[in-house]
């Protein structure tokens, strides 16, 4: 990553090489002898962080970190979801648990309200960074910049998380409705504060059962590759990235992925077998 004078902003090699060419053009001379610089400068801002968001290093970031706390969040979701295999008195009391974090410093169910508003961040975040780096490897590729075969790899992996993220998106949206804001549409049993029983109420119909482990699945294949290339975003510009512990890397992000999604498409396929009821 390198500031560029010129464009008084932070910019990755790639670019900085670009908007250097572009300041002073080879062969182009001013009276002094000096190459004369070219009067087009980049937009900036009054705040280098959001110079540095302009950049596709500061987007990588920004998705990366971003990925690494929605990783933790369907990690601890999962975790607490497994007191549905202690029973009903175990996972309502944990529900009801949550409500009451920071009691009594804080009021009631504000630390969850404060979690959900932070997530409501992160997730956006992390949505408008992917979408702006597919539109900046779209212009990228349009301009002749990489080979075929890079191009072809880079829109398979994009493609990938595009619409597995997609798929995870209406699944959060579905999973609210069903569990957390009851529409009868979506659960016709929904009982408040009932969560193990709203939770075998739903997944006893086999039409949610699929929709939910077909779900878990897409979140698997967009874990696996987030939390993988969150080591490309984070360390390859690092000295001391190494290339061959990249095998360390690929083991951990597939142990992650099933240590989340495994447990959850559990939930449905116990219930559907009788396990849970």
């Amino acid at each position: 990553m390198t500031y560029v004078d010129g464009a008084h902003r932070w910019c990755d090699r790639t670019e900085a090489a670009r908007l250097t060419t572009t300041q002073h053009p080879p062969g182009s001379q001013g009276a002094s002898g000096a190459p004369s610089p070219v009067n087009r400068r980049a937009k900036r801002t009054t705040f280098p962080l959001v110079d540095l968001y302009q950049t596709a290093v500061g987007k990588k970031w920004v998705m990366a970190v971003t990925g690494i706390a929605l990783m933790g969040f369907v990690f601890a979701h999962m975790f607490g979801n497994l007191k549905l295999y202690q029973g009903p008195e175990d996972l309502d009391k944990y529900a009801a648990g949550l409500k009451t974090l920071g009691d009594p410093i804080l009021p009631n169910s504000m630390v969850v309200w404060l979690l959900r508003v932070g997530l409501l961040v992160v997730f956006a975040l992390h949505i408008h960074s992917a979408y702006s780096l597919t539109m900046m490897n779209r212009r990228s590729n349009g301009a002749g910049g990489g080979t075929r075969r890079d191009t072809i790899a880079a829109n398979f992996a994009a493609r990938t998380m595009r619409w597995t993220g997609i798929i995870v998106a209406a699944f959060l949206v579905w999973h609210l409705a069903d569990f957390t804001w009851g529409w009868s549409f979506v659960n016709p049993d929904y009982q408040y504060g009932a969560v193990y029983d709203n939770v075998v109420a739903s997944f006893s119909r086999p039409a949610v059962a699929i929709a939910y482990v077909v779900a878990n699945l897409a979140l698997g294949v967009h874990l696996y590759h987030g939390s993988w290339s969150i080591f490309q975003s984070l360390g390859s510009m690092s000295p001391r990235f190494n290339p061959r512990r990249n095998p360390l890397r690929r083991g951990f992000a597939l142990a992650f992925t099933a240590a989340v999604v495994l447990p959850n498409i559990s939930f449905p396929i116990a219930v559907q077998l009788g396990i849970i009821g």
